[in-house]
């Protein structure tokens, strides 16, 4: 593992993994999309490939909204500046439409109400969902080799939205992309995630579960059927079911981009989030050139059928104007 002052020295190496972050976020989410479909499941069993008709979910738009936030308010996000944001790119352009998460659709009518975070997400439908993390990968970049950093700003974007297990979730993202963009080992990001998480909450007792799952099993195939099993809730996309899934698929791909892909998008649930976040941290670790590029160009520009600003957006683009605060 480097150091973040080596990192910003090397900027070919930064835009690589800033590059491969955002993208490998978004073939994730365009990938367990379609791996949990119905039709692509009939026709090919498992997925393998961005077939026809592959595109982002709220997860790439909305990450797409952390990052446009992050490069308006010059990386010094504050509550204001996450609450004007919102304002511009979601409440000025109609809300939010097709395929978001609940907490969202509530944080939303909460800000139309004259709600300010943390009451938000505090008073808010579902708040402990997967929504906020899936989005906070921007962060991690922007906080490249400062996990501490990473967290404090992730706990201001989350709470708009989220309330405890949803911001920690976030948190625990934020910290690994962090920790990936900085070539850490497996093991340094997942850890890195996981120390941000209480012990004592619902999503620590799953997390915990999940690295027993790991430890006992030992490989993927063989934890399969227990990650599914013995995490499950009624709401899928709950974050002490999916953060314990997807961090249990990275330690046990070795955070393999292509392995990750495989076994993130094919998970069912909520394979969209599972994957996207697999796909940026493996993504910031290994950087662009282990995605190949027809999958880059299905999804670099998001669909925008959650936030249609999004579809004007290009996600290597984003990541080039990230690193530019750095």
């Amino acid at each position: 593992m480097i150091t973040r002052a080596e990192l910003l020295q090397d900027r070919s190496l930064l835009h690589d993994r800033a590059v491969g972050c955002l993208v490998g976020l978004a073939v994730g989410d365009a990938f367990g999309d379609i791996g949990r479909s119905d039709p692509y499941r009939r026709r090919y069993g498992i997925v393998t490939n961005l077939y026809a008709g592959a595109q982002s979910t709220d997860d790439t738009e909305f990450a797409a909204l952390t990052a446009q936030t992050l490069i308006d308010c010059g990386g010094n996000l504050t509550t204001d500046a996450l609450m004007t944001s919102w304002q511009k790119y979601i409440l000025d352009q109609g809300g939010l439409f097709e395929r978001g998460g609940r907490p969202l659709y509530g944080a939303v009518e909460n800000l139309k109400r004259g709600a300010r975070p943390p009451l938000s997400g505090q008073d808010n439908v579902l708040n402990y969902d997967d929504g906020a993390a899936m989005r906070i990968a921007p962060i991690g970049v922007l906080c490249a080799g400062d996990s501490k950093r990473a967290v404090e700003l992730a706990q201001i974007e989350s709470e708009i939205s989220h309330y405890k297990d949803g911001i920690w979730a976030a948190q625990a993202v934020a910290a690994s992309v962090s920790v990936a963009m900085v070539g850490g080992t497996t093991d340094e990001i997942v850890t890195a995630g996981l120390a941000q998480i209480p012990e004592d909450s619902w999503l620590g007792r799953s997390m915990a579960k999940a690295m027993g799952i790991c430890d006992e099993a030992g490989t993927i195939e063989k934890a399969w059927e227990a990650l599914h099993t013995e995490l499950w809730t009624p709401e899928h996309a709950s974050s002490p079911e999916a953060l314990p899934q997807l961090y249990a698929v990275f330690r046990l791909t070795d955070g393999d981009f292509h392995r990750g892909m495989f076994w993130g998008g094919n998970f069912g649930r909520d394979a969209d989030t599972i994957a996207a976040v697999i796909g940026a941290m493996a993504g910031a670790r290994q950087g662009i050139g282990v995605i190949p590029e027809e999958w880059i160009a299905k999804v670099r520009q998001p669909a925008g059928v959650c936030l249609k600003f999004a579809a004007k957006r290009d996600m290597v683009s984003l990541a080039e104007q990230l690193i530019d605060l750095m």
